[in-house]
């Protein structure tokens, strides 16, 4: 599908080619795939590209489709090529600064709301704390919810900083927010109500093995958990119990069988296992461990 063939086709007729050419390349979802970067090449909504199928397909926007779908068949997930991902009902931009976020990571938002509303605080000016914020979108999608409630992204990646600040002002929530540079807690101070955060959890030796749409192109630093995935987690617990206010929460996401050794790391430090202390995503997996000061 280069340029010679894509300006003669209808807008129906590139995408059907473009989902062959994915489809033959061994991708899971061609048909899928080839429609969204479509519409994103074309700047078209779904409904618009429906109407329009029979429409040719111009020559610009064929260039863009071309190079999108070149993309694709080289591994890089759709989510990266548009820029974009949705999460929790909102879209989030990402770069390659930050981790592409993952409905599972949704467990973790909805284990926030969940403390909050049993506690009947959801109207409450709370501060919140999201640590490796990223693309923001945990943050963001807090602050989104709870609109007297004000937080603070970190990561150590200026870059990543600059995308969730974009994605605060977007979502018209940039005046509760603010963001800082740094290696987990080490510059930040004061207490907070809720502490958030989704580590790299993976370990080191298993990163070569992930898909290479994960491997390579999510940000190494945002996967890497060291030697048996928890580095990170020994590193911010104690000075996360530190940040907590008296009765506040700390919410982490764990992988895979991972959660008895970070309740382990949590009781270390202090912190008081109460009430509901794990959640499971739709998989079923122990997903968000949760620990009280």
């Amino acid at each position: 599908m280069g340029e010679m063939t894509l300006p003669r086709l209808s807008l129906g007729g590139a995408s059907a080619a473009a989902a062959g050419r994915l489809r033959h390349a061994g991708l899971e979802t061609p048909e899928l795939d080839a429609r969204l970067l479509l519409c994103h090449a074309a700047g078209l909504s779904h409904e618009a590209y429906v109407a329009l199928l029979e429409t040719e397909l111009i020559a610009e926007a064929a260039k863009r489709f071309g190079a999108a779908i070149e993309r694709r068949l080289q591994g890089e997930p759709v989510s990266r090529i548009l820029g974009v991902r949705e999460f929790y009902g909102r879209v989030f931009a990402i770069d390659a600064a930050t981790l592409d976020p993952r409905p599972d990571t949704e467990t973790l938002v909805e284990a926030a709301l969940a403390i909050i509303e049993q506690r009947g605080v959801r109207e409450a000016p709370l501060k919140l704390l999201d640590l490796g914020t990223g693309s923001g979108c945990i943050l963001l999608t807090l602050l989104a919810e709870l609109p007297a409630a004000s937080g603070v992204g970190i990561d150590v990646s200026a870059a990543a900083l600059a995308c969730a600040k974009a994605n605060a002002e977007r979502l018209g929530v940039e005046r509760r927010a603010s963001f800082v540079a740094s290696d987990w807690l080490q510059a930040v101070t004061g207490r907070f109500d809720l502490i958030v955060a989704n580590p790299p959890y993976l370990a080191a030796s298993e990163i070569a093995g992930l898909a290479r749409e994960v491997s390579g192109y999510e940000p190494r630093a945002a996967l890497d958990g060291g030697i048996d995935g928890l580095q990170a987690y020994r590193r911010l617990v104690p000075r996360a119990r530190e940040n907590l206010r008296r009765g506040g929460t700390l919410l982490l996401e764990v992988g895979r069988e991972q959660a008895g050794a970070v309740v382990e790391i949590l009781a270390a430090a202090g912190l008081r296992m109460e009430g509901k202390t794990l959640w499971r995503d739709l998989g079923g997996r122990a997903r968000v461990v949760a620990a009280s000061a």
